[in-house]
């Protein structure tokens, strides 16, 4: 095991994990231990994926930090922009990143920056409005990938791109624009030299990263607009005064948002901000128009009037204005991310509008960047919890170490709570599942819990004695969140992760127990339901309860004749205790003869003994059947 931690440690090739495995076989050693070193062995390599793909999100979100600090101190638009794409190349693994402008003069396109380019060529492209890839991007305002761009038939093809693409051997292409207000007026792009798929997080960060070319071009506007009117405007002296003014108060508020995003401020921080430099109001709503935070007294405005302003924020990329009212869609990509709302006290000119805007992205970037945390922050208390149930003793102390980090002591009593696959299912892309497991996370961290998806439950670990009442309190806030009934089994209360984990088995059980009982849709722990709760749950010690070897004991016989020749004794043994002892009442239920009962009860007698129906057999009897039905 210590050759799979080194090798992580030295940050080893995946290739390298199979070195310590190859010696144990040249070794000869027993199966045993290489099945050991194989388990070992795939867990080192989901440990060194996972640490892979947070060293790849910490890069990504350095280099949009890194964008964001180049656009604080804009002086050089050529150098930011050749940033931005040396970033999208070196952060999506591209083999190259480049840049087209719209020549509005010309009536095309043009190369404006390449990174790892070897064309000649391709880098002195120009291109016909409209076609290729880019030209589609234009076209829709949306990102757009191939992973075969020589024959995809998608675009309009022209002898030039197709020439300068296949010089640079270029494949895959991912291209997204960069929109600026309601106008494309480029297009970034990531390509490869060999086929290749482009994940969703790929598209979404180039889609960043194009948003922020978007603003270092629209910023070097501003500022050229503003120095060539006060080199050809003197006499407007006035005029330009208040333009340069504006232009520094929204270079001055990026600035200031750009430094809370640096610092990890909020989104109440970047409201402040918006407030101080426009003066007015500022209501902050997330995607479903629900209050998030504020500034200034200003109440949410009608609900059908935020969904058509949005759209039309959304459509033309700027901020629109309804009475006395400024609005700016705050979007990822395609995805809605909420809505800022102000109501200043001055009219607003164009570069105040843009304040806002911006306003909006770097809201849409905290918002995109506190998901982020949060879903790792989810995965690594998920991870804790699945340990804990997994390998409780074993790895006890690391638990309880990591357990301390999260705010959560595994030796105080908790309580399991595991939810029935029954509320989970259904839905595209399993969306009950997932909105079940959000709310578990949220619901379990605000109480110093854990939660996790575990064998098709959703798992929770409450800090708690009451296992009963936390089961109830699950089952009902979590079917309001559903829009359904949600059957909750408890196990607990626990200390220790082996305790825990004895208890996790509880509530598993228990949750089945509730559907065999017909109480789905309910919560409850094993303590609350009677002698099967009672042989269900763990014993004193952490064990399982041998319930198999108390049916076998009691029934064992019966069973294993109805498996053998096909008959129904079980069946029989149920109705007959069912009705009361009742032999004319049972043949009635089971639609056979009186004679047929009284036969098949011989039987059972002599499989059982002749005592089977002496009162304390009898019972065990009745307990066993009951337990065997749950089986």
């Amino acid at each position: 095991m210590l050759e799979y931690l080194e090798l992580l440690a030295r940050e080893a090739a995946a290739v390298e994990f199979e070195g310590p495995l190859v010696a144990a076989r040249n070794a000869g050693l027993p199966p045993d231990r290489l099945a050991e070193l194989e388990q070992a062995k795939v867990v080192a390599l989901r440990v060194r994926a996972l640490l892979e793909r947070r060293r790849r999100r910490e890069e990504e979100l350095s280099g949009l930090f890194d964008t964001a600090s180049d656009l604080a101190g804009l002086r050089d638009v050529d150098a930011v922009l050749a940033a931005i794409v040396h970033r999208a190349r070196t952060l999506l693994g591209a083999d190259v990143a480049y840049m087209t402008l719209n020549d509005e003069q010309h009536g095309d396109t043009y190369m404006r920056v390449t990174d790892g380019s070897i064309s000649a060529k391709f880098q002195a492209l120009r291109l016909p409005m409209g076609a290729g890839l880019g030209g589609l991007v234009a076209q829709t305002g949306s990102p757009y990938v191939t992973a075969n761009y020589p024959e995809d038939a998608r675009f309009r093809h022209t002898g030039d791109i197709d020439a300068g693409v296949g010089e640079e051997g270029l494949v895959a292409i991912l291209g997204v624009p960069l929109r600026l207000g309601s106008r494309i007026i480029g297009v970034l792009y990531a390509a490869n030299r060999s086929a290749r798929p482009f994940a969703r997080e790929e598209v979404s960060l180039l889609v960043s990263l194009a948003a922020n070319a978007a603003v270092a071009i629209d910023t070097a506007r501003l500022l050229g607009e503003t120095q060539a009117a006060l080199e050809e405007l003197s006499a407007a002296n006035g005029t330009i005064r208040a333009h340069s003014d504006s232009v520094e108060r929204a270079a001055a508020a990026h600035d200031r948002m750009t430094a809370l995003v640096l610092r990890g401020a909020g989104v109440e921080d970047i409201a402040e901000v918006v407030t101080e430099v426009l003066g007015g109001a500022l209501l902050v709503l997330d995607a479903d128009g629900r209050h998030q935070a504020s500034v200034g007294a200003l109440d949410a405005p009608d609900a059908s009037a935020i969904a058509e302003a949005l759209a039309a924020s959304r459509t033309e990329g700027r901020s629109v204005r309804r009475g006395p009212l400024w609005l700016a869609a705050v979007v990822a990509g395609a995805e809605n991310l909420g809505a800022l709302v102000l109501r200043p006290d001055r009219p607003l000119v164009d570069a105040d509008q843009r304040i806002l805007e911006r306003a909006a992205v770097v809201t849409a970037l905290l918002l995109l960047f506190r998901r982020t945390v949060a879903e790792a922050e989810g995965r690594v208390r998920g991870e804790l919890l699945d340990d804990v149930i997994t390998r409780p003793v074993r790895d006890a102390d690391s638990l309880r170490t990591r357990a301390k980090r999260l705010g959560v002591d595994l030796d105080a009593p908790n309580v399991v709570v595991a939810v029935g696959e029954d509320a989970l299912a259904g839905g595209p892309m399993n969306t009950a599942r997932q909105r079940a497991m959000s709310w578990a996370q949220t619901y379990a961290q605000t109480r110093g819990g854990l939660a996790a998806a575990r064998d098709g439950h959703v798992v929770l670990l409450l800090p708690g004695e009451a296992a009963g009442p936390l089961a109830r309190t699950v089952a009902r806030d979590l079917g309001k969140i559903l829009g359904r009934p949600v059957t909750a089994g408890a196990g607990g209360p626990a200390t220790g992760p082996a305790g825990i984990a004895a208890a996790y088995r509880d509530a598993d059980r228990c949750v089945i127990a509730l559907a065999a009982l017909g109480r789905a849709g309910a919560g409850a722990s094993t303590a609350e339901l009677g002698f099967v709760g009672l042989l269900l749950g763990s014993a004193p010690d952490g064990r399982d309860r041998d319930v198999e070897a108390f049916l076998g004991s009691t029934i064992g016989p019966v069973v294993d004749y109805d498996v053998r020749r096909g008959t129904a004794l079980v069946k029989t043994l149920e109705a007959y205790f069912g009705v009361g002892g009742s032999l004319a009442r049972a043949a009635e239920l089971l639609h056979v003869h009186v004679n047929t009962v009284t036969q098949r009860l011989e039987r059972i007698g002599q499989l059982l003994g002749a005592d089977w129906q002496k009162p304390e057999r009898a019972l065990e009897v009745q307990l066993a059947l009951r337990l065997h039905r749950l089986r």
